[in-house]
């Protein structure tokens, strides 16, 4: 499943080492509250998100932020990319 695979993403990526893939809440937001995730952690992910899919994301543009909003809405933004 491509949440799964974006949870297995952020905790290798970031190095997360108390928390595993499957304690992330999929809906839970990645940024203040939920991970508390910042924009050092944003740069990595969205790094990682273009060697593995190919995609790029401007991080000023607003739909960016709407895309780091959570798992689930980054695992939806891969998969509009995929049908491209």
């Amino acid at each position: 499943m491509l949440e799964q695979e974006v949870k297995e993403l952020i905790v290798d990526v970031l190095q997360l080492e108390d928390i595993e893939a499957a304690d992330i809440d999929s809906e839970a937001p990645l940024f203040v509250e939920g991970l508390g995730l910042d924009s050092i952690d944003a740069l990595e992910i969205g790094v990682a998100l273009q060697k593995r899919y190919g995609i790029t994301l401007p991080p000023e543009a607003q739909e960016t932020r709407r895309h780091f909003a959570s798992v689930r809405a980054l695992a939806a933004m891969i998969e509009t990319h995929r049908k491209k």
